[in-house]
């Protein structure tokens, strides 16, 4: 995924820090998001079945021009869908276009349990190659034992809502101590970009509020996945490796939360 930097899911499994996300792009414009995002170098894209774009999104990263083993795709399996595993996984492939998907997530919880079940499927069809690493999303930090104690199999992800304001230093441990990798999405929905904070830390490295967002959560080590579909913002968000946050920016930007324990979001993304 060149030199951008990842976290491991596995041996030979590595997911990009920052990742494009594709919640509420449809057709063209998702399309012309995606392919802008890939050229303009994300090698992480994020889409689910919900959400009605994997075709676009598939379109895009083959008219790309790049190698199916450059670009790193999740796809996510709605709760619903229990004991339809297989077939809900072969249509997003072929959707896709892809022998295979990077990373396959159960979207939130079933209304009952954690799905054990549907988790059970979803290492088996792992085993058997349909997808290289597998999670899940929305998954409170209880859920996730739940998961380990039915399989033997923790997640290997959690994609929760997360930024500044939801920041929960005990969460994330929790999550590290598991060996499950943190990914946040709608990084920009629950902070305000315009917090004096935020604004003094940006002017100190000459980018924009939205930037050290995201470098937050890079130099926290929790994967981020920005949506736009405005191609300036798109390269702004990817655009944030050549500065970083010492440990007192850190921690100012920490002391932002609002929340004592987010342990696991609720929205659909």
């Amino acid at each position: 995924m060149g030199d951008q930097p990842s976290v491991a899911l596995g041996p030979a499994v590595q997911l990009p820090l920052v990742g494009f996300g594709t919640w509420q792009l449809r057709g063209g414009e998702c399309y012309r998001a995606v392919r802008h995002a890939l050229d303009a170098g994300y090698r992480h894209l994020d889409t689910a079945t919900i959400y009605r774009n994997e075709r676009e999104v598939g379109r895009a990263v083959r008219d790309s021009g790049l190698a199916r083993d450059e670009v790193f795709v999740t796809t996510k399996l709605p709760p619903d869908r229990a004991g339809r595993e297989e077939q809900t996984l072969d249509a997003s492939r072929q959707a896709l276009g892809v022998d295979y998907v990077d990373l396959w997530l159960i979207h939130w919880p079933p209304k009952r349990g954690a799905g054990a079940e549907m988790w059970r499927e979803l290492v088996r069809l792992r085993d058997e190659g349909w997808v290289r690493a597998i999670g899940v999303s929305n998954y409170a930090v209880e859920q996730l034992d739940e998961l380990a104690q039915a399989s033997g199999e923790v997640p290997r992800v959690n994609q929760i809502r997360w930024g500044p304001s939801l920041h929960d230093a005990a969460a994330v441990e929790q999550h590290r101590r598991r060996n499950v990798v943190l990914e946040g999405y709608s990084p920009f929905k629950s902070t305000d970009l315009r917090h004096p904070v935020l604004v003094a830390i940006a002017r100190r490295h000459g980018v924009t509020p939205a930037q050290v967002v995201i470098r937050w959560h890079v130099d926290h080590g929790i994967v981020a996945i920005p949506k736009s579909a405005t191609p300036a913002r798109i390269d702004e968000n990817l655009d944030v490796f050549h500065f970083s946050l010492d440990d007192d920016e850190l921690r100012r930007l920490d002391a932002l939360s609002t929340r004592a324990s987010p342990g696991g979001g609720t929205a659909a993304s």
